[in-house]
């Protein structure tokens, strides 16, 4: 009920523009929106009579009027502000999402699937269908030894059916056999006809019963997927939850370790008229700071704490206004290398949309993630597919997701989707100040690492994300060189060409003859061969990063 006032409350606010009437709308759509969200459904969490009466007694208001909160409440802080900061860096919130992680952990285990059962549960599903289909021929002489639901012969006849899908005379016959229980008889004509008529009648009833049977094991099989995937999920959120809580835990820890350098920051500051509420430092191989001002502050403000932490923390320490919010600004040590990127896209001929996407986001430990999707197909569906994969890894990654939990909740998302939805996955994730990239892979094609005439091929064998459950992801990882040269792509790149037949081949050697270093260029001139391998006719979308890297102390 807190989350859908704030949601509402914020739409509310963003659609104040538009008057009393915005305001109303907004509250109504961040009430479904978040209804949405939490339940799968709109079924609305604050119920629509009381914001019609709300919104009745709003226009009732005149516009003139205006309330001022200090009147009511005071100038006084509720929440107060304390050394090591606040609420949500004390050991009570890290103990709740401890507790909320191994409550979602509880959860995850009640839909682990158990193979066993499983079985157990089909079989019994089958001999159910089959007893009511035997019930009107009670005289047919085979009739005991079907009935016999805990006798070998059924137990036989289910594993056979599991295997072959039918059951035929024979094997029915081999089967009694093998469980010492012959059907003799066939001398006498009369007799024989009488046996072939009621074996006739059973093998029937088999069939009929195991066709209709298999129905339900597959909704079952659905249901035990789906609860595996549900197992996975959860399991994947009490993870983040839990590194969430360890990230809590080690800041109570380290709070008095940097403890002189805080203090000397802070004092500088309050000489330079910069008032700060409260400072954390931290080190992840680099210095990651966050202040709390009590105003909004100027550009220069900013450049002046800048210089003095870089003063005091003798590492040249810089702005980070991606992972700023308000009044909260965060600082981080600087780069040791330097990135240039170009990019170049192109939509296959007569299709109006491509269904690759393209990401490039810095994340909050200040790494660099580039990624491309390439979504199975083109046109609109396609790009529904990419673009899902890659705001999903968005989302998930500065949510403070593990990398590799949150590749594992893309997949089993995609597979629990009604349609085929498959995206391949090519993701570099860039560590600028220690030198570093990993490359993940998820059914990609190859990168490209090029440094001066020598071209190296980083290539794996996996399938698209939400093609297999448990679909493999494989890493990669590289040292940077100053002047390395990494390439990304679609495969309507590499397909493009069709005089290898090692396809990856042609892209390694046009890339030791390019001469030029300007990552555009390069771009550009890959992007316009490629097309023009094929007469001017685009045959897939084609999408292509590249990117050059240069350590700072060379320039």
């Amino acid at each position: 009920m807190i989350a859908a006032y704030a949601i509402s409350g914020m739409m509310a606010g963003i659609l104040n523009r538009f008057g009393k009437i915005g305001v109303v709308v907004g509250f109504a759509l961040g009430n479904v929106i978040l209804a949405y969200v939490s339940n799968g459904y709109t079924v609305e969490l604050i119920h629509f009579k009381e914001i019609l009466i709300a919104f009745i007694g709003l226009l009732a208001v005149p516009n003139n009027i205006h309330i001022e909160l200090e009147e009511f409440i005071g100038n006084t802080k509720l929440l107060p502000v304390t050394p090591g900061n606040s609420l949500n860096k004390s050991k009570e919130v890290a103990k709740t999402l401890n507790q909320v992680s191994k409550t979602i952990q509880d959860m995850a285990t009640t839909y682990e699937p158990t193979n066993e059962v499983s079985y157990k549960s089909n079989k019994q599903i089958f001999i159910t269908e089959l007893l009511g289909n035997l019930e009107p021929y009670k005289d047919n002489m085979l009739y005991e030894d079907m009935a016999d639901t805990e006798g070998k012969i059924i137990d036989e006849i289910f594993k056979y059916l599991l295997d072959k899908q039918e059951i035929t005379r024979e094997a029915l016959l081999e089967l009694f056999a093998k469980c010492n229980s012959y059907i003799v008889g066939f001398d006498d004509k009369e007799i024989s006809t009488y046996l072939e008529e009621n074996i006739s009648q059973i093998i029937h009833m088999i069939n009929m019963s195991y066709k209709v049977a298999k129905s339900d094991f597959i909704w079952k099989k659905k249901v035990e997927e789906s609860n595996k995937n549900i197992n996975k999920q959860l399991n994947g959120v009490s993870k983040a939850i839990q590194k969430v809580a360890k990230g809590i835990e080690n800041d109570i820890e380290n709070q008095y370790k940097y403890e002189k350098e805080k203090i000397q920051i802070l004092e500088i500051l309050r000489q330079k008229e910069i008032n700060a509420q409260e400072i954390s430092i931290k080190k992840e191989g680099r210095y990651i700071l966050e202040i709390y001002a009590e105003e909004i502050l100027e550009t220069s403000k900013i450049e002046t704490i800048e210089k003095i932490t870089t003063q005091i923390l003798k590492e040249k320490i810089v702005f980070n206004e991606e992972a700023s919010i308000g009044k909260k600004y965060n600082f981080l040590s600087d780069d040791k290398f330097i990135m240039a990127m170009g990019t170049g896209e192109a939509i296959k001929s007569k299709s109006e949309q491509s269904g690759d996407a393209m990401l490039n986001i810095r994340l909050k430990d200040g790494k660099q993630l580039l990624a491309i999707s390439d979504g199975m197909g083109s046109g609109k569906e396609a790009k529904q597919s990419s673009l899902k994969a890659l705001r999903m890894l968005e989302n998930l990654l500065l949510s403070g997701f593990d990398k590799t939990i949150s590749l594992d909740l893309i997949n089993t998302s995609l597979i629990n989707q009604n349609t085929e939805i498959f995206a391949t996955l090519d993701i570099a994730i860039i560590d600028l100040y220690t030198g570093n990239i990993e490359f993940i892979k998820s059914g990609a094609c190859p990168t490209y690492i090029k440094n001066n005439k020598k071209v190296q091929i980083i290539k794996s064998n996996s399938l698209p994300t939400g093609m297999i459950e448990n679909g493999q992801i494989q890493t990669f990882d590289k040292d940077i060189t100053s002047g390395d040269i990494i390439l990304m792509c679609s495969d309507g790149i590499l397909d493009a060409n069709i005089e290898y037949k090692n396809k990856e081949l042609w892209l390694k050697y046009m890339l030791e003859d390019i001469e030029t270093t300007n990552t555009q260029k390069i771009s550009d001139l890959i992007l316009n061969e490629a097309i023009d391998n094929n007469y001017g006719t685009i045959k897939d979308d084609m999408s292509i990063i590249v990117c050059k890297f240069k350590k700072k102390e060379e320039m």
